[in-house]
């Protein structure tokens, strides 16, 4: 029902909503609405998620590792429009209450059958429109951030750690990554939630990167994750005065969420060689969104350098076919 974007010939399992790199999507122009209610699961679905409840109170009560819970967003809807002049886009997101427990119930569970026979995939994801699924189905909003580093001009790729739930531990990623939580992303004071101010906490908590590093944080677009059914933000964040060297020296120093990745990779952030690192890592060792974010982050950067030329984006579109010629593919 939805294209999947494919890079370096092959086709990822990301389907990009919005965007495509030549512009940002100015913060002002992203509106996110949040109603206190809680997504109903059908009462099949919600017996597994009081399963699963279950277990991980067993596994802590008995001094096991296991997962905590905490509060989440339930994506409802997203539309995207244009201003009436300009033609800028313009998001809305929509988004009711869940947790984690909620997201685990239905991303552990895409594939498991159903009374009726069929599975939740089969259901809500190949029978119909993605976009379109139940909001109970969409218990997870991630904000992933490829970071470049301007003293050094590098592309950063972070490796999930296995230690990490879910099918994308242990496979390449974008820099950072934080799924919206309640309580670390709506203002007390009742402001609008903000996806930039979600971007630099994911780029703090995971990288070190902090607000007086004056990182230039831009929102590239929006996409989805057709194999497991996640709603992802794509941000790209240059900081000017880091390099590989100080990056590395910090994170030895101590990093907040240090335990979600184990293994960094700055590679040279010009299109032929982050696309070059992105090919020649198997298809398997990738998250099905994380290409798509590292090439809108390169057309950015592209369009940047011919003074926000949009046609800077073929640079990358050649870019792409001397990597794949070089190597047969």
């Amino acid at each position: 029902m939805r294209d999947r974007f494919t890079v370096v010939g092959r086709a990822t399992g990301c389907h990009l909503f919005e965007g495509d790199g030549t512009r940002p999507i100015d913060e002002e122009n992203v509106h996110v609405k949040y109603t206190p209610k809680r997504v109903q699961f059908p009462e099949e679905i919600a017996a597994w998620r009081r399963s699963i409840e279950a277990e991980e109170e067993r596994k802590e009560a008995g001094g096991l590792p296991h997962r905590w819970n905490n509060a989440r967003f339930a994506v409802e809807r997203v539309v995207v429009t244009r201003t009436h002049l300009s033609e800028e886009p313009v998001v809305s997101l929509s988004m009711g209450d869940a947790d984690y427990f909620d997201f685990l119930t239905t991303s552990l569970n895409l594939d498991r059958r159903q009374r009726n026979g069929l599975t939740l995939r089969e259901q809500y994801l190949e029978g119909g429109d993605p976009v379109d699924a139940p909001s109970w189905m969409n218990c997870s909003f991630g904000v992933n951030v490829a970071l470049e580093t301007g003293r050094d001009g590098k592309m950063l790729f972070s490796r999930r750690s296995a230690q990490v739930a879910g099918p994308n531990s242990a496979r390449w990623n974008s820099s950072a990554n934080e799924g919206l939580a309640r309580q670390h992303d709506l203002p007390l004071d009742g402001s609008p939630i903000s996806l930039h101010a979600v971007a630099r906490r994911a780029i703090f908590e995971e990288l070190a990167v902090h607000d007086g590093d004056n990182a230039e944080v831009e929102l590239l677009g929006f996409g989805l994750d057709v194999v497991n059914h996640q709603w992802a933000a794509f941000f790209r964040a240059v900081v000017p005065e880091l390099d590989e060297p100080a990056l590395r020296l910090r994170w030895t120093r101590g990093v907040t969420d240090k335990w979600e990745h184990d293994r960094f990779e700055f590679v040279d952030a010009d299109p032929e060689s982050v696309l070059g690192f992105i090919a020649d890592e198997p298809e398997k060792r990738w998250t099905p969104c994380a290409p798509a974010l590292f090439y809108l982050a390169l057309v950015r950067g592209a369009v940047e350098r011919v003074g926000g030329d949009p046609a800077g984006r073929f640079a990358v579109e050649q870019a792409e076919r001397k990597v794949m010629s070089d190597r047969g593919l």
